[in-house]
């Protein structure tokens, strides 16, 4: 797990989270009806250090898994949080920043999911090819959200209902959706995600 600081003196836990509260927008996870463990990952910031999304763990702490390991005994969902932005300039003015749609949020759920598993038929040294191959797929299709692999699910969001895209692979599911200020991207394994609520995250202790 990637921490944001290495300041001395400062507990792990609170060097991990700096990066979640320096995060202009409000971070989602699953609701309360999820009452299991709950723990942080890590941020994603841009050249300027402006942190533009992270992922929060709900469950068992993945491992990376082939998928031959018989019967799945993790259970776990992670729920992304991407600040949606329009087409911006980048912070030293040299540049233009892409805008984040749910198509970000989708892609970064799809490669999140992807870097925890790899087919029990390859070579452990030829997983980083096989990963490379198949994160550029997770890209094609976060970017055709409408078309055939993927299928319209709702869930809460802050209790009102909201349209998400939803696919399902050998290897877990992805999910992704809008929530006003924020596009919500989520990946699992041996949860279903059809029960799934998500709500703001208001205190990061819970996470910590």
């Amino acid at each position: 797990m990637e921490t944001t600081s290495r300041v001395e003196g400062v507990p792990a836990a609170r060097r991990t989270a700096e990066g979640y509260l320096r995060a202009p927008f409000t971070w989602y996870g699953l609701d309360d009806a999820f009452t299991g463990a709950r723990w942080l990952m890590q941020v994603g910031t841009a050249a300027d250090g402006t942190v533009q999304h992270g992922s929060m763990g709900h469950g068992d702490e993945p491992s990376i898994k082939s998928d031959a390991s018989g019967v799945e005994k993790e259970r776990f969902a992670v729920v992304v949080t991407v600040a949606a932005s329009p087409v911006r300039r980048s912070g030293d003015g040299t540049g233009v920043l892409d805008a984040t749609t749910v198509s970000s949020a989708a892609w970064l759920a799809g490669s999140g999911l992807l870097a925890y598993t790899w087919p029990a038929q390859l070579d452990h040294a030829l997983r980083d090819d096989w990963l490379d191959q198949q994160t550029e797929t997770a890209f094609e299709l976060a970017d055709d959200l409408a078309g055939p692999e993927w299928s319209t699910l709702s869930l809460p969001v802050d209790g009102v209902p909201v349209p998400f895209h939803y696919r399902e692979s050998e290897f877990g599911w992805v999910l992704a959706g809008s929530a006003g200020e924020v596009h919500i991207g989520a990946y699992g394994r041996g949860m279903s995600a059809y029960g799934l609520g998500f709500s703001g995250v208001e205190d990061l202790d819970a996470y910590a």
